[in-house]
């Protein structure tokens, strides 16, 4: 009997600032094994973590040339991966197309979960955690704005770009579409300057609002 090929670990470390250290997280996937550790200090309000796409392109590169191997993304926590709930939903979505585990070593969720076998439920739950936690947020913002108004204060104008708006944006933007493009793909839904396009410069400003703080 042929023995079953070891699992492959991939290693990734992330600190958001100088002041922070990577080493406890390097000492630990170390000790998992990790064939490769790929590690970088950057900000969260950096989008392109460019040694996170090393780790994920370097598992899926794996993965498509030896679909039997199994093959491990882990991390320390599952807060290393991504900036937000929109960024985790797309993440999980990719290691669950490609078929890559994913291993947490510590927090509530620690273990290895694969996405086609018993760890699917978890990657499904992971989506539906991260939509929920996206509209809360929404809702939050919703109910501040309400409060505000009951106030007298209204908070100047009312957004060109609606949050609909913005994810359908936010998904061209991704595809690689200019924004001025965009743009002329948008209809304002309200207020006096209904039925036209928002101005690129509205567009700018709302992806930057997106941004996490």
């Amino acid at each position: 009997m042929v023995a079953a090929a070891r699992p492959i670990r991939i290693g990734y470390a992330r600190c958001s600032t100088a002041q922070q250290e990577l080493q406890s997280q390097l000492d630990a996937l170390e000790a998992a094994q990790c064939k490769r550790i790929f590690s970088e200090k950057i900000s969260t309000r950096i989008k392109v973590r460019p040694e996170l796409e090393k780790a994920l392109g370097l598992a899926y590169d794996i993965k498509e040339a030896a679909p039997d191997q199994e093959v491990i993304l882990t991390v320390h926590e599952l807060k290393r991966l991504a900036r937000n709930a929109a960024e985790l939903m797309t993440l999980s979505g990719q290691l669950q197309g490609a078929g890559v585990q994913l291993e947490l070593l510590t927090g509530p969720l620690t273990g290895i979960h694969d996405p086609n076998g018993m760890g699917a439920m978890f990657f499904t739950v992971l989506a539906a955690a991260a939509q929920i936690e996206r509209n809360y947020i929404r809702e939050k913002t919703l109910e501040g704005q309400a409060t505000a108004a009951a106030k007298g204060n209204h908070g100047g104008r009312p957004k060109v770009i609606d949050e609909d708006m913005l994810t359908f944006a936010q998904a061209l933007k991704n595809k690689g579409v200019p924004v001025p493009e965009i743009a002329r793909k948008l209809t304002i839904k309200t207020g006096k300057n209904a039925g036209q396009h928002p101005s690129v410069a509205s567009l700018y400003r709302a992806f930057a609002d997106a941004e996490p703080g």
